[in-house]
Order: structure tokens, then C-alpha cells, then sequence
């Protein structure tokens, strides 16, 4: 399926307009154009554009069509955040706007060159997701192949503790990450079934809390010395 899956397959799989492919096509070509000299995304994805990186990140935004806000942790090359922001776009909701979080300065750059030059509404923060000066509130959070899942949880924790549903791409082997992230978080999930892979799923996560026994302890307070004399 994925050889012949190109523009045309994906706007029938998807039923995007017309404007819409023109943005996912302009952003396909500067990441191209881009990963010539910059490693963005491994060279032999980019074959598999429209499959691998466009419908895998559209599966997302399609979960949630009526958030408006949205942050993705992580961006990298814009999976799934830019697929976001021009479905977005498409939808003319207003105030629709998408936090992108990009601490590697060369995607960053990138980033911002693709949002320019289609007019994504997005805003790129080039800084760790632990170094933001203040958690955006938003709708969803999503991050796709940025930490494991134990790890991620405590990324998207202060996301979620604003309000934010967060939706996570996950490999074949989400079932172990769950099993390990289960030892120290505690969450309402649902898994919902990849369109991309088989085996893979999207983790939807709300009510996310650190378990008690692996909270950090506060330190007791030191008594106070005995006065003598009194």
C-alpha cells in the first residue's frame, strides 16, 4: 500500500481540499530540499511521505477536529504538529493555533520557514519542553517519537494538568512502554488503533497523576534545637 501512496491516495483516504494538499505539498518539498544538507528525517522516509509522515500525522488531528488549541512536544520536522495547523487552517475554527516545541535550533529554523511560507498558524518555541517559562493552555497535547512513554508522561504532565487531553503515537511495543509507565503514573486511556501500522496505537490520556510512592518526598524539617536556658 505504501509504494503507490501518493498525493492522490492521500486526499481520497482523507478528503482534504485542494489548498490543503498545496500546503502539505510545499512543506514536502522544503523538507526535501532541506534534508539535502540537514538531518531532519531519515533520507528513505521522505519516499514515503504521504504515508508515513502525512497520514500518519493527519490520524491525529482527525481524533480531535474540534480542538483549537494544540501543542506538540518535540516537533522536529512538523510530524504531527504542521499536519495540525493546516487542518486547522482547513476548518476555519476560529483562534485555531498550534504551539510547536522545538529545542534543536536547526528544526526550529525549519519550522518557522515552513510555517512562513504556508501560513501555518503556529508558534515555535526553540527551548526544552522543561525550560518553557509558562505551559500554554491548550485543548491537546502531542508528541510523536520523542521519549518513552514513562518519560513522556512527565512532559505532557503539566500540559494535562491545565485541561489538555494528550494524544501519543506509539510504536509496536506501546504495550510494554504502558506496563513500565504504569509503575509511576496513573492515567485514564484509551487506545485507539493506528491507520498507519498494525501494530502501532495513538494513547489518548486524561486524569494523568504521578503515583504516591514514586512522588518526590519532602524533606522533614530538621527539629529545632533546644534551647538552653529557657
Amino acid at each position: 500500500m505504501t509504494e503507490i501512496f501518493d498525493a492522490a491516495a492521500f486526499q481520497a483516504e482523507t478528503g482534504v481540499s485542494r489548498e490543503t494538499i498545496a500546503r502539505f505539498e510545499r512543506w514536502r518539498d522544503l523538507l526535501a530540499e532541506t534534508n539535502a544538507h540537514t538531518n531532519l528525517v531519515g533520507r528513505s522516509t521522505l519516499e514515503d511521505f504521504w504515508f508515513r509522515h502525512a497520514l500518519d500525522s493527519w490520524q491525529i488531528y482527525q481524533l480531535a477536529p474540534q480542538a483549537v488549541r494544540w501543542a506538540d512536544l518535540g516537533a522536529g520536522a512538523g510530524f504531527p504538529g504542521l499536519a495540525i495547523a493546516y487542518g486547522l487552517m482547513q476548518s476555519g475554527l476560529p483562534g485555531g493555533h498550534v504551539t510547536l516545541v522545538e529545542s534543536v535550533q536547526k528544526k526550529a529554523q525549519f519550522l518557522k520557514a515552513v510555517a512562513a511560507s504556508t501560513g501555518a498558524p503556529v508558534t515555535v518555541l526553540p527551548v526544552r519542553v522543561e525550560a518553557l517559562d509558562e505551559v500554554p493552555v491548550v485543548d491537546v497535547v502531542t508528541a510523536r517519537a520523542m521519549a518513552p512513554l514513562e518519560t513522556l508522561l512527565g512532559y505532557v504532565h503539566p500540559f494535562v494538568e491545565k485541561g489538555a487531553r494528550a494524544l501519543l503515537p506509539k510504536g509496536a511495543k506501546y504495550r510494554e512502554e504502558l506496563t513500565r509507565a504504569r509503575k509511576s503514573w496513573t492515567f485514564d486511556l484509551e487506545v485507539i488503533p493506528s491507520r498507519t501500522s498494525r501494530d502501532a496505537a495513538i494513547l489518548s490520556i486524561r486524569e494523568l497523576a504521578p503515583c504516591p510512592q514514586t512522588a518526590p518526598r519532602r524533606r522533614k524539617s530538621s527539629p529545632s534545637p533546644t534551647r538552653r536556658g529557657a
